[in-house]
């Protein structure tokens, strides 16, 4: 009965990661297809936020202009670079707050590198629709 008990919590812990709800790419990069996007009123920002839960680097960069800026916590970063590393590594693990007209976003977030955290999104737009400035963060 013993070997039995432990053959069956051998095999759960085996197949438990199975099932959850996080996807392989063909690349070998790891996605995030399940946070509740219901919350995000503007469509340029949900269409990012969604580009980057699935890690689709080319919907990613579409949405911005080519001369984008990246601010990560008021440094500014490269943003192609960081747009690359974060693909299939870094995503939100829930979206708990939208502000100033959709374009802040405040969640639970996951990095491979920097692990769990509260984070913030925000948004700067041209008047076309296109993301010009992405500042990030850890939120407080």
């Amino acid at each position: 009965m013993k070997k039995y008990l432990h053959s069956a919590a051998l095999f759960l812990l085996w197949a438990l990661p199975a099932c959850s709800q996080q996807q392989t790419t063909a690349a070998g990069n790891k996605t995030q297809q399940s946070v509740n996007t219901s919350l995000l009123t503007n469509a340029t920002v949900k269409q990012a936020i969604t580009a980057l839960q699935a890690a689709d680097e080319a919907a990613w960069l579409a949405l911005f202009t080519p001369d984008a800026i990246l601010l990560d916590d008021g440094n500014k970063r490269d943003f192609r670079k960081f747009s690359k590393e974060a693909m299939g590594h870094e995503h939100f693990t829930s979206i708990d707050k939208v502000e100033k007209d959709g374009l802040r976003v405040l969640g639970h977030f996951h990095s491979d590198q920097w692990g769990d955290f509260k984070t913030y999104f925000e948004f700067e737009l041209t008047n076309d629709g296109k993301i010009k400035q992405l500042s990030i963060g850890q939120a407080r």
